[in-house]
């Protein structure tokens, strides 16, 4: 039996956000503590949920209540939030 594990996420573990700025049409430029950035465009995931607590995001001012916690985008104590992975490829999973 060869079980086949990918450490490559794994190695992002200690990977923290560590800016975070709101662009626009609910685009964020967000930095990492290692010094990569990436543009990460969170309207597709927004605007394709059928789920009325995400849909509610599509209010910018709601949408624009983020905040850094613990090294990650966080909304509304956790109602909101992505693996670091995912914000760290650029790419908003559904």
């Amino acid at each position: 039996m060869n079980i086949l594990v990918d450490y490559k996420e794994n190695d992002l573990r200690s990977v923290k956000v560590s800016d975070v700025k709101y662009l626009g049409d609910f685009a964020m430029r967000i930095k990492f503590d290692d010094g990569t950035e990436r543009l990460v465009d969170f309207k597709p995931f927004l605007t394709e949920s059928a789920h009325p607590s995400i849909k509610k995001y599509l209010d910018e001012k709601v949408f624009n209540t983020y905040e850094i916690v613990d090294g990650n985008l966080n909304w509304n104590d956790y109602d909101l939030i992505f693996p670091i992975w995912d914000l760290y490829q650029g790419k908003i999973k559904g």
